[in-house]
């Protein structure tokens, strides 16, 4: 697939490479690239791949865009609030490489669109925000034999890695099993910092080109790290476990991210304010979030609850409280586990409802 005289002119920069030249250009305009999630990481990866000439990127997201998106997701303006991401993000990247053929899903990965979607692209770049896709993802990329470029970011923190790149280890090598529904934070209640996506998508859109022209070291059977706060980088191995067959997805790849707990007691911070009844407050937010704000009570953050529960004094009704409300579901889950008799309420909507 040759070039037109404009792609050259655009592409110059790569192509005065020596280890990309014309002919590498021509192979990134020949490939296709399906982008999973067009937020943080998906903004990233997208402009990177687009002004590198990829010559079809397919972008899958059913979500909108959101006020509090605009913090990370750079593609998206004021004026977007509330539209289809994929449909605003291809039609502002047909404004930066028009010579990029963009194709638009605005529905979530299923077990039902996966292996049709995938058979219709050389790499897949996962860049969502839960364990029930990633998993989804590496099955499918299994099943249908294409490279799986991963990115994570929480909080301070990235990861990227390659996976079932020429038959090497799959996400399941490095994460065999979904964690325990309690385990897993509540992503707006986490935090992230605005720059990380950035830089973790950047490292996503490096790893493609490096899979399309053959260059360079790819991030198979290694999982790279990487802190913003210490600026350290650290490159950990792995390897491929053969024990792990795949033969079909399964069934369901739902994994909540909080509990449903059974008859749960609730209150609001306007009840709580205005009763008279005495209550134990406890707080199981972190220690940086309680510094920020609270409304007093014992201080025990979700991950130390397990082994300081016995902390609690179970004189009074305990109202447990967090910022939106699904940590301290968590740990009344937790604490019923315990053995507490203790009437255990949830603050509904946490401290900003």
């Amino acid at each position: 697939m040759t070039l037109h005289p404009e792609e050259k002119q655009q592409y110059d920069r790569h192509i005065i490479l020596d280890e990309i030249g014309l002919s590498g250009q021509e192979k990134l305009k020949q490939a296709s690239v399906l982008v999973i999630g067009a937020g943080g990481l998906g903004c990233s990866v997208l402009q990177y791949l687009t002004a590198s000439g990829v010559g079809t990127i397919g972008i899958i997201d059913n979500d909108v865009v959101s006020q509090s998106n605009l913090q990370r997701q750079i593609l998206y303006t004021h004026n977007d609030i509330g539209k289809l991401k994929a449909e605003i993000a291809a039609d502002r990247l047909s404004g930066l490489n028009p010579y990029v053929n963009f194709v638009v899903y605005t529905e979530r990965l299923s077990t039902e669109n996966a292996i049709l979607l995938f058979n219709l692209y050389d790499i897949i770049v996962d860049g969502s925000d839960n364990f029930a896709t990633r998993y989804l993802v590496n099955d499918a990329a299994v099943l249908t034999n294409k490279p799986v470029v991963f990115g994570s970011i929480f909080k301070f923190e990235g990861q990227v890695s390659v996976f079932n790149y020429k038959n090497g280890p799959t996400y399941r090598c490095l994460y065999p099993t979904p964690p325990a529904p309690n385990t897993i934070p509540n992503c707006s209640e986490i935090g992230v910092l605005g720059v990380l996506p950035g830089i973790i998508g950047s490292f996503q859109a490096n790893e493609v080109i490096k899979i399309i022209c053959g260059i360079g070291t790819v991030l198979t059977k290694k999982l790279l790290t990487f802190n913003t706060l210490t600026m350290k980088q650290v490159v950990l191995n792995y390897k491929k476990d053969s024990s792990i067959t795949i033969d079909a997805l399964q069934e369901n790849y739902d994994i909540n991210c909080s509990i449903t707990l059974q008859s749960l007691s609730e209150i609001t911070m306007k009840e709580l304010k205005s009763s008279q009844e005495e209550y134990t407050l406890l707080d199981v937010r972190t220690l940086l979030e309680r510094e920020y704000f609270n409304i007093g009570g014992l201080h025990i953050p979700l991950q130390e609850l397990d082994s300081r529960f016995e902390e609690i004094k179970t004189d009074k009704k305990i109202v447990v409280y967090c910022k939106a409300g699904m940590r301290s579901e968590m740990a009344i889950h937790i604490l019923k586990e315990k053995g507490l008799k203790n009437n255990l309420i949830n603050l509904k909507g946490g401290l900003f409802y």
